[in-house]
């Protein structure tokens, strides 16, 4: 399916970069709870030397986006990955998850993991799409009554 949006890649040199950061902290509001959101510490995470972001860019609305980092040389975590409610299920968040992976594996990790809350199901159906296997559950993760999955795909040592 595709999404018919662009991937472009986040730069604090950008022209738009305000812009762009004030609509993703305006989507982390609607789609996150208060205390998952990194809305009040994005510019923060946005400045850590092994993150990365991309976002979709549709006739100039930002309608999704993923965060990625790669703590270490041997894994990589996609740590957000959102779209825009109404512009769910038209292949955005496939085309954003495919991306990301793929700027995770330039850093030649053998491990990239994520978490999901296990009530998201078409997200779980996505990362298993692609490869993602559940490999804990994690409880109390988001809060004290909600939990997540950890999954995680690897890939074999070049």
């Amino acid at each position: 399916m595709s999404s018919g949006g662009v991937i472009v890649d986040l730069h604090r040199k950008s022209t738009n970069w305000a812009k762009v950061v004030d609509d993703i902290v305006k989507l982390e509001r609607k789609i996150f709870p208060k205390h998952e959101s990194l809305a009040r510490s994005f510019d923060e995470e946005l400045g850590k030397k092994n993150t990365g972001l991309i976002y979709m860019d549709l006739d100039g609305e930002v309608v999704g986006y993923a965060m990625y980092s790669w703590p270490s040389s041997m894994y990589a975590c996609v740590t957000k990955l959102a779209v825009k409610e109404n512009c769910r299920r038209q292949g955005h968040g496939e085309a954003l998850l495919k991306a990301a992976i793929k700027k995770c594996r330039t850093r030649n990790v053998h491990r990239i993991s994520l978490h999901v809350d296990p009530l998201r199901n078409p997200a779980i159906s996505l990362y298993k799409k692609f490869g993602f296997q559940v490999d804990n559950l994690i409880e109390g993760y988001y809060s004290s009554d909600r939990n997540a999955y950890r999954m995680y795909l690897d890939f074999d040592a070049d």
